[in-house]
């Protein structure tokens, strides 16, 4: 039981602190994956990725010391090829750590351990990053009948410091598969939360198959239910669209990553910049947050389904308004208090809930997207009675509130 007990509590303390001899997150990832796959102003490539608000850049587009190098020069983090003995593995200032591989199977889980043990005794302090599936993969390709058994798994057999996977929900209007992306995201926290190690996740930015175009709404939802459920990492899929002759290219025919794979810019690569300037704010704070979990509420002018004892005592909408759809993320703050996220569901239109919490209201405080400060919560009808608070489509706010023991409930 005092073993238990103690687990509990780093888990619930030091959410991303892991092995003393393994890799320590000490800021909020904001990544990518397919770095620029060319060889012309490689330099102006790297400050083009920091200009965005990347800190981290995952795979190669030089040998890796190059890569490390241009990542350090551009004030940027880098994982690059873990190919090779782990004793000859490149280092540098602007090395987090090592690919070993993406999407695995069971059956490697055992062999994945014994290389993230390799690379921790002979890098200690890099990461030794390894993928998994989402939770649509078959049986076939995870080896094993159920995700939760997959993501278990792998915790226990390869004892990474760092829990990710990749999902990419369809968000059509003939299709939305958001509700299985909240599910493998509650899968990750509870399994890091166990482990006493962060989790992180890639996130569709490019039309393929049978995703479209995401727009702006939907990529800072895909991020905000992210952030909404505890990840301390979002990573972008793609980057730069995987051209002619680039492993997996054929996937991908309609192009439309951040960066064209003949070097330009979408319209992704500004929006990515504004959300990654809100997430780089946050992120300081968000650090400091443990995931306690999220529900999904739907709002009306009158009851809604908010789980009892809750930081959020009420969320309601006005009559007239649609109804709405709504994220809450739970969380506690190193410090001992709580914080809540909430999101808007909507992809399609923004809201002006109703909120009230179970603290006095002097003593909430908001999040400032703009600087990451604390503030006093800007209500955006102060005319109307109650706390309003406008959420733009996908758009998230955050609230952090006393300790229970401290509001006398």
């Amino acid at each position: 039981m005092k073993t238990k007990l103690a687990g509990l509590a780093a888990a619930l303390l030091l959410p991303f602190v892991a092995r003393a001899e393994g890799f320590v997150q000490d800021r909020f990832a904001i990544g990518l994956w397919v770095p620029p796959q060319t060889t012309e102003n490689l330099p102006a490539r790297y400050r083009e990725i920091a200009e965005a608000h990347f800190n981290l850049v995952i795979g190669n587009s030089a040998p890796a010391a190059t890569q490390i190098q241009l990542c350090h020069d551009a004030g940027l983090n880098a994982l690059v090829d873990a190919s090779g003995p782990a004793t000859a593995l490149p280092e540098g200032p602007g090395c987090w750590g090592y690919v070993v591989t993406d999407e695995p199977d069971v059956s490697r889980f055992g062999e994945l351990g014994r290389r993230i043990a390799e690379i921790r005794q002979a890098r200690p302090g890099r990461l030794a990053y390894v993928n998994l599936f989402p939770n649509y993969a078959s049986p076939q390709q995870m080896g094993t009948a159920s995700y939760d058994d997959y993501a278990s798994r792998f915790m226990r057999e390869a004892r990474p410091d760092i829990l990710s996977m990749d999902h990419y929900p369809v968000m059509r209007p003939d299709r939305d598969s958001r509700d299985a992306y909240l599910a493998n995201l509650e899968t990750m926290r509870r399994e890091a939360a166990s482990a006493g190690v962060p989790f992180w996740n890639f996130f569709n930015t490019m039309p393929y198959g049978p995703h479209s175009d995401p727009t702006e709404a939907q990529l800072r939802w895909q991020i905000n239910a992210s952030i909404a459920s505890g990840a301390k990492g979002v990573l972008y899929f793609c980057y730069w669209t995987p051209g002619k002759g680039a492993a997996g290219a054929g996937e991908f025919p309609k192009g439309g990553a951040i960066i064209t794979a003949e070097g330009l810019r979408t319209h992704h690569y500004d929006e990515a910049r504004r959300l990654n300037a809100v997430v780089e704010k946050l992120g300081p704070t968000l650090m400091r947050l443990s995931g306690q979990g999220v529900v999904r509420v739907h709002a009306t002018t009158a009851t809604n389904n908010l789980p009892p004892g809750g930081a959020v005592r009420t969320l309601s909408i006005l009559p007239h308004d649609p109804s709405a759809d709504f994220l809450l993320g739970s969380f506690r703050h190193r410090d001992g208090r709580r914080a809540v996220i909430l999101v808007n569901h909507s992809l399609a239109y923004g809201v002006w809930p109703t909120l009230t919490f179970d603290a006095p209201w002097e003593s909430v405080r908001e999040l400032d997207p703009a600087t990451g400060a604390e503030i006093i919560p800007l209500d955006n009808s102060p005319e109307l009675p109650g706390f309003q608070c406008a959420l733009d489509a996908g758009a998230a706010r955050t609230f952090l509130l006393p300790n229970q023991s401290t509001t006398g409930r």
